[in-house]
């Protein structure tokens, strides 16, 4: 067993609020910061690391497959971990925040999985990440009924989807908890407490700690989070490998190791996620000065883009080839109150579920419970009463480097309908965002912080490039911040303002959104750190 010094404690830097004390616990809190002691600079180091790859990639540095690693991708003889319980079958997933609205829904929705958000679907702050926690521990103790102001009564039946949680990435820090002076690592907060707080009720439940692990770019940090795993098992006396994972593939450096990142975390693996957004926001990031990498419009990159395509089948590939689900993209369609409109949107939905159904994926994500239906109707079809094809090797599919970065073939200038959406669906949720909501619903589809990302860094992109002008976003700015203040009287506009142009009109492109914003408005607005 590894012998570790008591860790200092970490502080807590917001007030108490209402059942706070059930979670920040001493032994919960000195729990984390076993983690943070153990990992804290090593995650650091492998940030720094993010940004000496950015630069060297900015510089002009091929990306490719690692030479260092190809023995890992040739040797047939490696596996992932067998299928934990309740993680078999999982051809429908339904994501969102972890409120306890949303968990109930999403619990009784009929899916095989719910993967409780505290990344892409929250705003961090401090009572949405306490009260998540709250949530999922009173969800597992099955004691989160509640009723709504018109009367309806929600209550959890006896068959609920196996619960999956997905912390925020390791790029993001939690101001509200200080270790050693500095803030917590976002990551460890979200993971530890609800793997301190949870992890024994679930095995005893018959299911087990499992995790979704976001913006990975590359088989170090997940290396991290395996050796994040195996102390944690160690510290708290549960079985090495009872803990599983799903990493997302959502930025361009990690599709270049996907089966690294598999070998990395094979005793804890549960496959790999294909992130649609996130993966073009990673791509714009990476490539988005260079004229080649000049993307329309998003509604037009669409998974049928030859370089989406050979990314998607190469997971599938990937996965299987390593006994891993593949588990396919969002479907952000919200209900429609016109009919027709409602059923142009399930027919989108079903195209796109047909594709990965066939394409050999063994599940797929929705983001409304209305949507489980023809997501299952779909998988049903190609698995019938198997739970998954991961017979299905895919040994057909090859896709070299340039394939994963052909987007030339798609490239071109934006429409003005495209500018305008993007400057819409950025403003609205950042409106939402800095209120403390993290998924909104924006003409018919459901947002996150995935796709403010795409929507903020395609402007910046053409600005850069000069296919619009700056006068001509300045006044769409104005015309869409006026239409917000319109409808939604209380949008902090001048905030919003700000964080849009400093976001997405600047000369440099901030890496993200979210740690900025963090940091200047949910943080300061709680007095964390004062």
């Amino acid at each position: 067993m590894t012998t570790l010094a008591p860790p200092r404690r970490i502080r807590v830097l917001a007030a108490p609020r209402h059942r706070h004390d059930e979670i920040l616990t001493p032994a919960a809190l000195d729990f984390v910061g076993r983690l943070v002691a153990a990992f804290g600079e090593r995650r650091r180091d492998l940030m720094k690391e993010r940004r000496r790859q950015a630069l060297r990639l900015a510089s002009g540095s091929p990306l490719g497959f690692p030479l260092a690693t190809a023995a890992v991708r040739a040797d047939d003889s490696w596996q992932v971990a067998p299928p934990a319980p309740g993680l078999s079958d999982r051809r429908v997933e339904i994501t969102g925040p972890p409120d306890r609205r949303t968990a109930v829904d999403a619990l009784t929705s009929g899916a095989q999985v719910w993967m409780a958000d505290f990344e892409d679907a929250t705003a961090p702050t401090w009572n949405n990440i306490v009260g998540g926690q709250l949530a999922l521990l009173d969800a597992i103790e099955g004691r989160i009924d509640f009723g709504t102001a018109d009367g309806t009564e929600h209550h959890l039946g006896d068959r609920v989807a196996t619960l999956m949680v997905r912390p925020r990435g390791w790029h993001l820090d939690e101001a509200h908890l200080e270790y050693d002076g500095a803030p917590v690592p976002a990551a460890l907060v979200d993971f530890g407490l609800y793997f301190f707080h949870c992890a024994r009720r679930q095995i005893d439940a018959g299911r087990g700690p499992y995790f979704y692990l976001p913006k990975l770019e590359n088989r170090y940090e997940a290396r991290l989070w395996n050796d994040v795993f195996v102390l944690a098992q160690e510290l708290l006396g549960i079985p090495r490998g009872t803990v599983r994972a799903t990493v997302l593939i959502e930025t361009i450096t990690a599709a270049f190791e996907m089966e690294e990142i598999l070998y990395e975390l094979r005793e804890h693996s549960a496959g790999l996620n294909a992130g649609r957004w996130d993966y073009l926001f990673s791509l714009i990031k990476t490539f988005g000065h260079r004229t080649d990498f000049l993307l329309p419009d998003r509604a037009k990159v669409t998974m049928a883009a030859p370089f989406m395509r050979a990314y998607t089948e190469l997971l599938v590939r990937t996965c299987h080839k390593r006994g891993a689900h593949a588990i396919g993209g969002m479907a952000a369609q919200v209900p429609q109150k016109d009919p027709a409109a409602d059923a142009a949107a399930l027919a989108t939905v079903r195209l796109d579920k047909e594709r990965e159904a066939e394409d050999g994926f063994d599940g797929s994500w929705v983001a409304h419970p209305a949507l489980v239906r023809v997501c299952r109707e779909v998988f049903d079809g190609v698995l019938g009463d198997r739970p998954h094809q991961l017979d299905r090797t895919r040994g057909d599919v090859e896709a070299a480097p340039a394939d994963l970065l052909s987007v030339r073939r798609i490239s071109g200038p934006p429409t003005p309908e495209g500018v305008r959406t993007n400057v819409a669906v950025a403003l609205r949720y950042f409106s939402a965002w800095l209120r403390g909501r993290g998924a909104v619903a924006v003409d018919g589809l459901m947002e996150d912080a995935a796709t403010a990302e795409i929507a903020r860094v395609q402007i910046w992109q053409w600005l850069r490039h000069r296919v619009i002008g700056r006068e001509e976003v300045l006044g769409i700015l104005d015309d869409e911040l006026a239409a917000l203040g319109a409808a939604y009287p209380w949008a902090p506009l001048d905030e919003v303002r700000g964080l849009f142009e400093r976001t997405a009109l600047g000369g440099e492109l901030p890496l993200f959104f979210t740690p900025e914003a963090y940091t200047e408005h949910l943080v300061r607005r709680t007095g964390a750190g004062a």
